[in-house]
């Protein structure tokens, strides 16, 4: 079971978009998820009237390392950092380490 997942709302916690919130839009490896608006790079893109794409210089978000992200907790408004619970009914849940409370979605 993974500690942060497609969808969950991450802060970065080092390097250059410090203190930067987004969403994880996927998993891209064991070890990197990719943020929405975070690590962003210039890339230059030829232009292809096949795929209707425009040349130019676009930004494109990269992938950054699970260790420079946190879970976002909505309660403390702060990062926080993710344990394992197993629930009554035999369910293993995740739970910030700050509160205890479940973390949603």
């Amino acid at each position: 079971m993974e500690k942060i997942r497609k969808g969950d709302d991450v802060v970065v916690i080092t390097g250059k978009d410090k203190g930067r919130r987004g969403t994880v839009l996927l998993r891209v490896d064991e070890d990197h998820v990719l943020v929405e608006g975070v690590n962003r790079a210039k890339k230059h893109v030829k232009p292809n009237p096949v795929k209707g794409v425009a040349g130019g210089i676009v930004d494109k978000d990269m992938p950054i390392h699970l260790s420079n992200v946190a879970l976002f907790n909505p309660a403390t408004k702060k990062a926080d950092r993710v344990g394992f619970k197993a629930l009554d009914d035999g369910r293993k849940v995740r739970v910030f380490k700050s509160n205890g409370e479940l973390v949603s979605a």
